[in-house]
């Protein structure tokens, strides 16, 4: 699955919790990787991921969004993975949590069945 993909790379280059989901009881900052779509055209796979950086203030999670989008320019690395480009990041507080987050989306072209 290409969200552990990257959620494994994110937490290989990154010094806070990476996660699929936002965990209990969450520290300061964290990042979560959520798969919002994807598509297979010719046996290549494609997904849009959201890259979410959770902080306690939108310019640490600012901060933390750049963090991310170094070590996704990287994620091509992978042996699973063609490429990974940026659509767009923005500020994008979480409304229910009242919590400051950026949000990163990319779109991944990868191969489900590589060796990892």
């Amino acid at each position: 699955m290409i969200e552990l993909i990257v959620k494994d790379w994110l937490a290989k280059k990154l010094a806070v919790l990476v996660c699929t989901e936002v965990p209990e009881g969450p520290p300061a900052s964290f990042v979560v990787v959520e798969k919002t779509g994807s598509d297979r055209k010719d046996h290549i796979d494609s997904a849009a991921l959201a890259v979410k950086s959770y902080a306690d203030t939108l310019y640490k999670a600012a901060l933390l969004n750049e963090e991310v989008k170094a070590a996704m320019d990287s994620l091509p690395e992978h042996p699973a993975v063609s490429a990974a480009k940026l659509n767009s990041d923005y500020p994008f507080n979480d409304t229910t949590t009242k919590r400051r987050r950026y949000q990163a989306v990319y779109g991944i072209t990868y191969f489900e069945n590589a060796a990892l």
